[in-house]
């Protein structure tokens, strides 16, 4: 790297800030792609004259594909490549962008929302390229940052397509905005190929010894692994079951569901153990082990802290708007203190990670999340609106900050293995808005709160079992030659 370890210059555009740059606009355009159907849905609901049921399925499919998505993003990632695995996934999202945007059929227009959902896993990518690229010290706030603004795509198609669509006019001016938003996708994937690097020069780009599933180091970590894939598929069955209690599957349609998830299942762990047989025959050098405990650790942290951004994000408007009976727009305006947090709470949690300890930063986070949403239970139509909004933009910068904390500790467990390691708990991350939105439909909006505020009290004591990073990692060269790379 040309410039110090100490050196942050965000306003470069020259070796890691380039890519810091690179990376964070693939992933804010990703997520335009992902949600670009939720700001023109009532255009969309007039054109194929959709039920509320069918709309509420469009919702669920479009982040149902993105918890399995993440774990083959992950092992792509590690085998071939950020530039050559992020470049692919934007080409292949805008052909399903165009798909969707051409749709005259709701069963065409949902299959495409689902096969959408795809587009949800580059955020994985570019946890994979930035930790190549940042020491230790910084990793923590380049990963917060790539967050934060990749997360932002979501409110940027929000605020740019339903213009983007009245300009364009007609009833298919929605269609316009949607191939658009896939065009500069497709268009950028030329560019990020071209201008991105895997790693510095010089350096290796370390993948691991079999693809197919995470390496584990032990015969008990196989155990662990294999049992936290179990809630990965569990939440595949959830949706399913959403589905149906919409009346869009019928009760055999979704048993065959069931049936192909647990099929899936199988054939998954089967990976796993043909991945990690060698240790059944001989132990894992002491140099080269991980505890996986470590993985397990940060999926139930992100599962809590992303969980809970995502649910939130999707129900507060309407909280809102029955709290304080005042008008959608005033809804809207309120629940945004919530994901406008994103641009400085997600990279300020990477930052005190990186400079505080990572342990106790996660920890304090997970405390203020978990006072923050009991507090928001207490929220009622006699709190002066300025308090609920002050309660709910809190909450919300401990949630980000939160993300950001589990982030900046996900690049430095196997520097080989952080593509998997990142998808996993990305997916966890999905697995959590799922739980959370589900049980927000069988209960209030004050007990569905306080069953976050209490799942983040659990997840604390668990975070307790986290080993601070410290030391170095271990890779081996092509030549056989030991590497460390410092993590601390």
């Amino acid at each position: 790297m040309s410039a110090s370890a100490t050196d942050f210059n965000l306003l470069s555009f020259n070796g890691r800030f380039r890519i810091l740059h690179l990376s964070a606009i693939a992933f804010f355009l990703t997520f335009v792609v992902w949600f670009n159907h939720a700001p023109l849905m009532v255009s969309i609901k007039e054109t194929f004259q959709l039920t509320d049921s069918q709309i509420k399925a469009l919702l669920i499919l479009n982040v149902a594909l993105t918890i399995p998505a993440r774990i083959l993003i992950g092992i792509l990632v590690d085998k071939f490549g950020p530039r050559r695995t992020y470049s692919a996934l934007m080409i292949v999202s805008s052909g399903l962008c165009f798909f969707f945007a051409a749709a005259d059929s709701y069963e065409r227009l949902a299959l495409a929302r689902f096969l959408l959902g795809f587009v949800g896993a580059g955020f994985v990518i570019g946890i994979r390229m930035l930790a190549e690229w940042f020491p230790a010290k910084q990793v923590g706030l380049a990963e917060g940052l790539y967050g934060g603004i990749g997360n932002f795509g979501s409110a940027g198609a929000a605020l740019l397509l339903p213009g983007l669509a009245l300009a364009f006019g007609g009833e298919d001016g929605w269609r316009y905005a949607v191939g658009v938003s896939g065009a500069v996708l497709l268009i950028y994937a030329f560019i990020f190929y071209a201008l991105a690097r895997d790693t510095p020069e010089g350096s290796t780009y370390f993948k691991p010894n079999k693809s197919g599933g995470l390496e584990v180091t032990s015969k008990g970590d196989l155990l662990f692994y294999l049992f936290m894939n179990v809630p990965l598929y569990l939440a595949l069955g959830i949706i399913a079951w959403r589905l149906q209690s919409l009346g869009l599957l019928s009760a055999p349609t979704v048993m065959g569901i069931n049936v192909l998830i647990a099929a899936m299942f199988l054939y998954q762990g089967y990976r796993i153990y043909h991945v990690n047989a060698d240790i059944f025959v001989k132990p894992v050098p002491e140099l080269h082990r991980y505890k996986f405990r470590q993985v397990a650790i940060l999926c139930f942290a992100y599962l809590v802290t992303f969980g809970a951004e995502v649910a939130s994000v999707s129900m507060l408007p309407l909280f809102f708007k029955e709290t304080f009976n005042v008008s959608q727009v005033q809804a809207g305006l309120i629940a945004s203190s919530f994901p406008v947090m994103c641009f400085v709470a997600r990279p300020l949690g990477g930052y005190l990670s990186d400079n505080f300890g990572r342990k106790r930063v996660l920890m304090i986070m997970l405390t203020g999340l978990a006072t923050g949403f009991f507090l928001m239970s207490r929220i009622g139509p006699e709190w002066p609106i300025a308090a609920a909004v002050a309660v709910t933009a809190a909450c919300a910068g401990f949630v980000l900050g939160g993300c950001g904390a589990v982030f900046a500790i996900v690049p430095l467990v196997k520097r080989r293995l952080t593509g998997q390691i990142a998808g996993m708990a990305g997916a966890y991350g999905n697995v959590g808005s799922v739980v959370f939105l589900t049980v927000l439909s069988f209960v209030s909006p004050a007990t569905f709160f306080l069953v976050i505020s209490a799942s983040a009290v659990l997840c604390l004591g668990i975070v307790m079992f986290l080993d601070e990073p410290k030391g170095a990692i271990a890779e081996v060269l092509p030549d056989g030659t030991v590497q460390l790379i410092e993590v601390a």
